[in-house]
């Protein structure tokens, strides 16, 4: 007898978004368009955290009420909101303060996160490698620390008056410091990959290997232009933050020429700081490039605030200033009349990462915009039991007199400066 699986059931859940009335006005755009278009992108959030959306409510306000962000009144019709739609969980698209938290929860009756907790949730969920999994969980520490206060109901009692005073705080403290020692042993264990992937770094830049790191918001199609170019078989899917971990591939360039490829985390709007500095290790790849590929949605209507998102986090990196190209993705998914009208710029290329369509141009443009690792005419001299860099010498460069002196061999070769750099060798320069 056959067997099916059940079904498994998804969580209904009712999103709320807020708008200002008095925003800083942007031409062409009208007041809160923005905050419409962030809440139509909280729903692909939480549908990427296996969510069934069934609602959501929406409110202009003069300002952001302190307690409880929308407003008694409008905390009544969430709750309605919620009871008629039968979701047990509603979203708030921003940041709540632990206060706020815990009075919509209170006047809501149900269980409420914001847009970090949810956006944190994605992270736990596609994380899959050890250094991941362990920068997802620093960071969902970080945010839980000042929220205790917040679960008082569940920790212990915590009101005010006769008999409740102690043994709450106590248990608030234990919880405190509980997580604060964890903190520090995920940081800890964090640091000792970080050593580990710098070594492994090291080892990488003993062959003049550029790397060239893919950046874009999240869901511009970089895992699938990371697999069109280097067929890596990364995980490709259409829900937002779908790969998580660092894949670092080599390509090969038309000039025949190698360079590192580096698939990286997706950006989105108002990635909380918490996330960006959990995820240090995983975005040195993007410090450490040679050139960023800057990967854009073209077929999304909304690519330019994406791509302005995109430039805050690389400015907030240090490397806004890097060589850079503009790949312009899916161009299969527009009209002609559209692609046509592209306002792209020198450093800009279309490509269509599905068909493959524009692929060997981008190739083309990054072998012509990778900075050539250049070769140096050295003088030097290493110990005779240094077996492993005298022979990498001569496997990576070009000896033009080597002789024994002693316990020394002195070497004239041409090498390129990164194996220079790698054998941390103090040459002697030769003009030619």
């Amino acid at each position: 007898m056959k067997t099916t699986r059940p079904t498994e059931s998804r969580e209904r859940v009712l999103l709320v978004g807020v708008g200002l009335k008095r925003a800083p006005h942007v031409p062409g755009i009208d007041a809160g368009e923005a905050e419409r278009a962030s809440l139509a992108e909280l729903a692909e959030l939480a549908r990427s955290a296996g969510a069934q959306v069934v609602g959501s409510v929406f409110q202009m306000r003069d300002k952001i009420d302190p307690a409880t962000v929308i407003g008694r009144g409008k905390i009544e019709e969430v709750k309605i909101e919620a009871q008629l739609h039968k979701a047990p969980l509603v979203i708030f698209d921003r940041n709540l303060s632990p206060t706020q938290l815990r009075n919509l929860e209170s006047g809501i009756d149900c269980r409420v996160i914001d847009r970090t907790q949810l956006i944190l949730d994605i992270f736990a969920r596609h994380a899959r490698s050890r250094e991941g999994q362990l920068q997802v969980e620093l960071a969902q520490l970080n945010y839980l620390l000042p929220r205790l206060a917040g679960s008082a109901r569940e920790l212990s009692r915590l009101g005010g008056g006769i008999g409740t005073r102690g043994p709450g705080e106590q248990k608030l403290e234990t919880d405190r410091r509980r997580i604060r020692d964890r903190v520090r042993k995920v940081s800890n264990a964090i640091e000792a990959i970080r050593k580990q992937r710098s070594q492994r770094r090291q080892t990488r830049q003993a062959v003049p290997l550029g790397t060239v790191a893919l950046v874009g918001y999240t869901n511009a199609g970089k895992s699938t232009l990371f697999n069109a170019l280097s067929r890596a078989g990364v995980l490709v899917s259409s829900k937002m933050f779908a790969t998580l971990d660092p894949t670092v591939r080599v390509v090969r360039l038309p000039s025949n020429r190698r360079v590192l490829l580096s698939d990286t985390v997706g950006f989105i709007r108002d990635l909380p700081p918490g996330l960006i500095a959990a995820f240090r290790a995983t975005l040195e790849e993007v410090q450490e490039s040679a050139l960023i590929l800057l990967v854009t949605d073209i077929s999304n209507p909304n690519h330019a605030e994406q791509d302005a998102e995109v430039e805050k986090i690389l400015k907030g990196l240090g490397v806004a200033d890097r060589p850079r190209l503009h790949v312009l993705n899916k161009i299969d998914q527009v009209t002609p009349e559209h692609a046509a009208a592209l306002n792209g710029n020198h450093n800009s290329v279309r490509v269509s990462a599905l068909t493959g369509a524009g692929l060997e141009e981008l190739l083309g443009r990054i072998d012509a915009a990778m900075p050539v690792d250049p070769i140096l005419h050295l003088r030097f001299e290493l110990p005779l039991e240094a077996g492993r860099e005298i022979a990498l010498v001569h496997a990576l460069g070009r000896v033009l007199h080597s002789e024994v002196r002693d316990t020394v061999m002195a070497i004239e070769a041409e090498l390129p400066t990164s194996v220079a750099r790698r054998l941390k060798i103090s040459p002697e320069p030769v003009l030619v």
